[in-house]
């Protein structure tokens, strides 16, 4: 039987940021999900329509100029209690369901770094796919908590997570993540890395695939357009 494939992508955009202007750019984001060839795109960090000017429907513009139709925002917060801040999702596939699921905040802080709401967008395919993107949190607890929620809404076959999870490939905290699902970056023939963009020394980026899902080819394109790299997988099922 002749296999559906697809090209996936991870982009954490810092809310449609040019790294090199510093400006809201959404022309220059929305060109390199059409040079990728994404079907379904993953979006970290990206703002909704709020009380501040800057803060609009950057999702559904995305979904304008880029040519994939389906959109969807989960809003994890409201930076100062009135413009939504969170990931988001566009598909070329129709979403039969979507929906935003909270990560919940650590209760103690176990730590005394930067702490801050973050959430799960599950998402299902009208081909059978389910989706799920996600931004970890920089501590080890909030980190804890995100897989946590992802392992609770893995599906075993036909499953996609991606997202910016704010570690390194070494880190055990990914660990139940790697016993339910295949790493995509397997697939590099030398390590790539995805942040900074412009000089990037690290990988924190992923795709991870359910173990039916084929991977066809990875790659972090060199790209200088927000402060990470974007990440993009071509799969078959």
């Amino acid at each position: 039987m002749k296999k559906n494939t697809l090209k996936i992508m991870s982009f954490n955009t810092q809310h449609c940021e040019n790294f090199l202007t510093h400006r809201i750019d959404f022309p220059l984001f929305a060109d390199a999900i059409r040079k990728c060839g994404a079907d379904i795109v993953g979006l970290q960090e990206m703002r909704n329509k709020g009380v501040s000017a800057d803060y609009e429907d950057q999702v559904g513009v995305l979904s304008r100029l880029s040519g994939l139709g389906e959109h969807y925002f989960a809003k994890a917060f409201d930076v100062g209690g009135c413009d939504p801040y969170g990931n988001g999702f566009l598909s070329d596939v129709s979403v039969v369901s979507a929906e935003t699921i909270p990560v919940p905040d650590p209760v103690p802080r176990r730590y005394d770094g930067y702490y801050e709401p973050r959430c799960l967008i599950k998402a299902v395919l009208e081909n059978g796919l389910t989706v799920l993107v996600i931004h970890f949190g920089l501590n080890p607890d909030e980190q804890e908590n995100a897989v946590k929620v992802v392992l609770e809404n893995l599906e075993d076959e036909k499953c996609i997570l991606m997202g910016d999870f704010n570690v390194r490939p070494e880190n055990e905290v990914l660990s139940p993540i790697r016993e339910r699902m295949k790493d995509t970056a397997e697939m590099f023939d030398v390590p790539k890395f995805s942040f900074p963009s412009d000089k990037p020394y690290m990988k924190i980026d992923y795709i991870f695939v359910s173990k039916d899902v084929e991977v066809i080819s990875a790659d972090i394109p060199e790209m200088v357009v927000s402060d990470h790299r974007p990440y993009v997988v071509e799969i078959g099922f």
